[in-house]
């Protein structure tokens, strides 16, 4: 390769992140060449190969930036969070008419004979099963099994033992890959307390992953629980775990719309831990309905999900624009959570109102959120090889991108994950419920 491609590469990275001096972070060229700051650095862009910038930047979008790590054409050494604002940095540098033109000058310059990546090629195989229109039942369950049927053993590499894929509850934080397990044993036991669980009670587990939960509630607070899945791979394994551990008699896993309870007698309480991100911001008052529908007066609901901190918020005039030719939020939807949206917390508030439940409690995780994703790529990356040979490398490559992208979501204040307590009042709106707050 060329000196002279070597020099329009360096231009091209001048031109998106400053000169080396002022980065914070170091950049290593095809030829093991390496420009970076004065002292330690996070992280190091490693650029595979000339063609791997033209091709990361053409066109200049979010979705071709990550494509290009998905592939290996680019790749991220060290702190992989840290890099995760790289997207919005050079969306900010080209909104520059400018640096955009002098850019562009440089990627065009950029030869276009090395091997392409295959990640553009291997899209149409990764894309949910286009199967009726977003969130109605059919497509909702290609959408669920496109995430979750990737493998048990895939993600029993980084889970806890118990293998709970939501929001852990932390005591110290200061060691969250080491916390992890007594983390997940608490926020399970703090949903329980929230529920106010008592011997005898039937619970509902709106996707109920490998079944945690239900587990959890029948073995320590005596409940009969049921918990439903769109999963195949996560209900079979829930369903040899209910067995194993002996409460057959009180646990069921099922394959299960939550739009199809209505053959179940009502449910004493019920619980949606990490599930309402999959029911679509124009889904909730449908999906408040059905819950609401499938409880009992003076019953509860904990609603945990994941919500928008920005959503709500003033944009510009052009903002809309701007999304539509960045791709913002395309990764997540092509490779990661099909059709999935985040909402904001009022939305999720209004629509269970609108359904007849009173809000209780509101409580926030955010923080809570971003340990428990520290922890899962450092377990992710720990055990690497053995995630390529149970998925691939591109899997392996999308898990670590997108945990560690939300892992910065949370610490930056753009996500939020909050436990919402809603009751359905008796009649005469007695809900039963203590006076003081216990959790």
């Amino acid at each position: 390769m060329s000196e002279n491609t070597l020099r329009h590469a360096r231009a091209v990275t001048a031109l998106l992140f400053g000169p080396p001096s002022n980065r914070r972070f170091a950049v290593r060229y095809w030829d093991g060449s390496l420009e970076g700051p004065p002292g330690p650095a996070p992280f190091t862009l490693v650029i595979r190969s000339a063609g791997s910038l033209r091709r990361m930047l053409a066109p200049p979008n979010e979705l071709a930036i990550i494509e290009a790590f998905l592939s290996g054409d680019v790749d991220i050494d060290g702190d992989i969070e840290s890099a995760v604002w790289l997207g919005d940095g050079i969306n900010a540098r080209l909104r520059s008419r400018g640096a955009l033109a002098s850019l562009a000058r440089h990627v065009l310059a950029l030869p276009r004979t090395d091997p392409p990546s295959d990640v553009r090629e291997l899209r149409a195989e990764h894309t949910v099963e286009k199967v009726g229109s977003p969130h109605e039942p059919t497509r909702d369950r290609a959408a669920i099994r496109y995430h979750y049927d990737v493998g048990n053993d895939f993600y029993a590499l980084w889970l806890d033992r118990r293998m709970v894929y939501s929001c852990a509850y932390f005591e110290r934080g200061a060691d969250p890959e080491a916390e992890l397990e007594d983390a997940q044993f608490a926020k399970l036991d703090m949903v329980c307390r929230k529920l106010q669980l008592q011997p005898g009670d039937r619970l509902l587990d709106v996707g109920c992953g490998w079944g945690a939960l239900v587990l959890h509630a029948a073995a320590n607070y005596g409940v009969t629980a049921l918990g439903i899945t769109l999963s195949n791979a996560q209900a079979d394994l829930a369903r040899r775990r209910v067995q194993e551990a002996g409460l057959s008699d009180r646990c069921r896993i099922e394959i299960r719309d939550y739009r199809s309870l209505e053959n179940e007698e009502p449910f004493d309480k019920i619980s949606s831990i990490g599930m309402v991100e999959h029911v679509g911001v124009e889904n909730l008052p449908v999906y408040f309905s059905a819950l609401h529908a499938a409880l009992k007066p003076g019953g509860l609901l904990l609603n945990h999900g994941i919500v928008s901190i920005t959503e709500e918020r003033p944009r510009g005039r052009w903002d809309w624009l701007e999304r539509r030719l960045w791709k913002r939020d395309a990764f997540m939807d092509q490779y990661v959570f099909p059709d999935g949206r985040l909402g904001p917390l009022s939305a999720v508030v209004a629509a269970a109102e609108r359904s007849g439940f009173e809000t209780r409690d509101v409580h926030s995780l955010r923080e809570h959120y971003t340990l428990t994703l520290r922890a899962w790529v450092a377990r992710l990356e720990r055990r690497r090889a053995d995630a390529i040979g149970f998925a691939d490398e591109r899997v392996y490559r999308t898990w670590r991108l997108y945990m560690a992208g939300s892992a910065y979501g949370f610490s930056s204040g753009r996500l939020n994950v909050v436990q919402t307590l809603l009751s359905k009042p008796e009649p005469d709106g007695t809900t039963h419920l203590p006076l003081r707050r216990q959790t």
